[in-house]
């Protein structure tokens, strides 16, 4: 077995990789092993000085922290796909690995997080929005994947006396990191004062779910998926980390995220779809759709009409834009069922080889499926405009990473939050086709808000019913 390196090792390793660059400003990497370290509990670690902080965690399989933005980009329009795929591509270009021999879960990777809509409402222009598209190459990256683990450094280098300054910090950040102790905190319970209660929302959607389903029973659409947003006071700033740890437990099986722009304002979820993800020359999707109680009752969702109308909406959207782009898909004719805590989905993986296609390039062909906004894509995107009294930001929209070697992974971002201050936001959607109940749909919402309100004690005193039609 290979030796950790040493710190001449790597200072040797940055001098080389400046020399590889020499006389051109450029962008150096440099990455260090380390085990034993959890990315999500040292986050506050690597970003204590940094404004920008990243957490992607899906616990066992890879678990990567980041913080500070060595390279960025930020931008909205209808061309956001295809300026974060140059912008991916031309840092990648100007990128030295001064550690090339690193395992794949150790790449350089650029975080990606993109906003649901292509630009704000213009009702909105005067306020400060998200913006369309964000890509970060970030100062300092941590991962793990079972035992393995690495962090990673990089930084712009105009001389080789920056290259060794480099190797230093790397050097100085890893013995930190090692000397910290994880400490076994319990998890304390929010306290909040709602800022509305646990009902509010509904005097806003229930006109607009009579509207959605009038629109699908006269086939004006063949889908329409009408999110929410229920707003909550807190009474201190969240502690996102501690919140994301105990979904881990509750959430299994999801990929929970953390993008936080600032110290004041973060995005947040545990997101169980999956967009896309690139592996070498294959391509991987999920099909999510088709939600109920996970109450021990699984082939009830099975035999549903409307659910199984509603999941094969969105399996046939996917694959027939696969196929315009000559992209053979391969799906399960019959879902499968996937369970989340309170919740279970239909769900139907589909497989492809890669074709050379650019991953954001097919991420735009795909977003939004219908999962999140409806059949056809732009009558039903027209309407969410009309029928939803905010803005959706970065929910339901593309976010994850890219990695020097193209390989890449996009969840679709539900069953997530806001927060700014202490202010924190959760936002979600329930599928309106045919044959869709009113009573039914605003459980189902209920259900989606109270995946993140549940960990907070949010609904710890009595839940109020739903109101019914």
């Amino acid at each position: 077995m290979k030796a950790d390196p040493s710190f001449s090792d790597i200072v040797n390793a940055s001098s080389r990789g400046w020399c590889k660059k020499k006389g051109d400003e450029g962008v150096l990497s440099i990455a260090l092993p380390i085990k034993g370290v959890d990315p999500l509990k040292v986050l506050p670690v690597i970003a204590e000085e940094q404004h920008f902080r990243f957490l992607w965690d899906k616990a066992k399989t890879l678990s990567f922290a980041a913080s500070g933005q060595c390279q960025k980009i930020e931008l909205a329009g209808s061309k956001r796909f295809e300026v974060a795929q140059r912008f991916t591509d031309a840092t990648f270009g100007r990128l030295t690995n001064a550690s090339p021999e690193t395992p794949p879960i150790a790449r350089p990777r650029i975080l990606l997080a993109f906003s649901f809509f292509k630009q704000a409402k213009e009702i909105l222009q005067n306020l400060e929005v998200i913006p369309a598209m964000q890509a970060v190459l970030p100062k300092w990256q941590i991962c793990r994947q079972n035992q393995s683990g690495w962090l990673r450094v990089n930084g712009i280098v105009t001389h080789e006396a920056d290259a060794r300054e480099l190797a230093e910090k790397l050097w100085l950040m890893r013995e930190a990191l090692i000397k910290h102790q994880d400490e076994e905190e319990s998890i304390r319970t929010f306290k909040l004062v709602k800022y509305q209660n646990s009902t509010d929302w509904q005097s806003s959607y229930i006109p607009a779910l009579k509207k959605g389903i009038e629109l699908v029973e006269s086939d004006q659409l063949h889908k329409l998926v009408l999110a929410v947003r229920q707003s909550i006071q807190l009474n201190e700033p969240l502690d996102h980390l501690k919140l994301l740890l105990r979904l881990r437990q509750y959430q299994k099986g999801t990929c929970r995220f953390l993008w936080q722009r600032n110290s004041d304002e973060a995005f947040f979820g545990a997101s169980p779809e999956r967009l896309l993800s690139m592996r070498e020359t294959r391509v991987y999707f999920d099909a999510l759709a088709g939600t109920a109680n996970n109450n021990g009752n699984d082939s009830l969702l099975l035999k549903s009409d409307k659910d199984r109308l509603e999941h094969e909406l969105v399996v046939n959207s996917i694959t027939k834009q696969l196929s315009k782009l000559g992209i053979r898909p391969i799906r399960k004719k019959i879902p499968l069922l996937a369970k989340y805590g309170e919740l279970v989905h239909l769900y139907t993986p589909i497989t492809a080889r890669t074709n050379k296609t650019k991953p954001l390039l097919l991420a735009e062909k795909l977003h939004p499926t219908p999962a999140v906004a409806g059949l056809p894509r732009k009558t039903a995107i027209s309407w969410l405009r009309t029928l939803e009294p905010f803005e959706r930001g970065n929910y339901a929209a593309p976010i994850g990473w890219i990695d020097s070697e193209g390989d890449s992974e996009l969840r679709v971002a539900i069953r997530c939050g806001t927060s700014k201050g202490n202010l924190l936001k959760l936002t979600a959607g329930a599928g309106l086709v045919k044959g869709s109940i009113a009573d039914r749909e605003l459980e189902e919402v209920r259900l989606k808000l109270n995946v993140l309100a549940d960990q907070l004690a949010v609904q710890s005193h009595s839940t109020p019913s739903i109101k019914s039609f």
